[in-house]
């Protein structure tokens, strides 16, 4: 399946995990296991958060919203795996290729705006609690939540842009499980050093400064929490904020291995296990790792099953 010099790519073959017809079977089963218990226990998250009173604040506000992200980020890449499973076909269009990788940058970098901005939340919860009911207002939870999906989509657009002036000719095989844009970048026979200079220095830039911001704003938590008096109360104050620690270290340890090592350029097999991590199973986590970790989500779980068995 392979084009040559000179041949203007209209597919590309994801290579995906190779293995024989009864591993790609189990992989099938494992991942449409993965894509259901993932859409199910976000989609949870987002209707006990809408429907119970007493999670009508702004850090489940910010959760839910980051749970609908979760939803799309995962269908942008698992259901394609999972079809290349099931029917041993591994071709992409050039253009379902380009726009998943968009989607990918997209929502990838609504995330991490995301995780940015509910780590202020926490700051604001346990640094100032008596001003932080007139600091997060309604008002300004849905500003930073609009601000942080309008970043994820203009950087998005920027990659499409960007991406869309690129020729393909040549191999067309591309050794990875989705379509992400480092991977075309190696493919493409065009000029790509424009794109190098401005995607690279653009993930950067993003991912370090809300690293930055997070890690800021946990040491004035971490300093906040220390010096309260009582163990009771320094254990209560961290667990409001253990969980979204817990999905940033998660989220960032992955990211920093893919796209900020030295040479993001140079591709090894470790690659497609860790952009798994990150599209598939901390998806999943995630939502275990709040709801199990959080007795306010738990008890609003419990009160709905309650309602429904009444």
């Amino acid at each position: 399946m392979a084009a040559y010099n000179q041949t203007s790519i209209t597919e590309f073959m994801l290579l995906g995990f190779p293995g024989s017809r009864e591993i790609q079977i189990l992989y099938f089963v494992v991942f449409l296991i993965i894509y259901i218990m993932t859409i199910t226990t976000n989609s949870i998250i987002i209707i006990i958060v809408n429907i119970d009173l007493q999670l009508h604040s702004p850090m489940y506000f910010f959760l839910s919203n980051f749970a609908f992200l979760e939803i799309w980020y995962i269908t942008a890449t698992i259901p394609k795996l999972i079809s290349d499973f099931l029917t041993g076909n591994k071709a992409i269009s050039y253009r379902s290729c380009i726009a998943q990788s968009c989607f990918c940058f997209i929502l990838g970098s609504m995330e991490y705006i995301l995780l940015t901005v509910m780590a202020f939340d926490r700051y604001y919860a346990i640094c100032y609690p008596l001003q932080y009911g007139t600091i997060m207002t309604g008002r300004l939870c849905k500003q930073l939540a609009i601000g942080s999906w309008s970043s994820g989509f203009l950087i998005g657009w920027m990659v499409l842009i960007l991406l869309s002036q690129f020729s393909f000719c040549g191999l067309n095989q591309i050794n990875h499980f989705f379509c992400d844009f480092i991977p075309l970048l190696k493919l493409a026979c065009s000029d790509t050093f424009v794109s190098v200079v401005i995607i690279f220095p653009v993930l950067w830039v993003l991912m370090l400064t809300s690293l930055l911001l997070i890690a800021v704003s946990y040491c004035y938590i971490i300093t906040t929490i220390l010096r309260i008096p009582s163990t009771t109360g320094r254990k209560k104050a961290f667990s409001t904020c253990a969980s979204h620690l817990t999905v940033v270290l998660i989220f960032f340890c992955t990211a920093i291995f893919i796209y900020i090592r030295p040479n993001p350029m140079q591709s090894f097999e470790a690659d497609k296990v860790v952009s798994l991590i990150f599209a598939a199973i901390t998806p999943l986590l995630n939502p275990l790792i709040y709801s199990l970790r959080n007795k306010d989500v738990l008890k609003a779980l419990s009160r709905a099953w309650s309602k429904i068995h009444c």
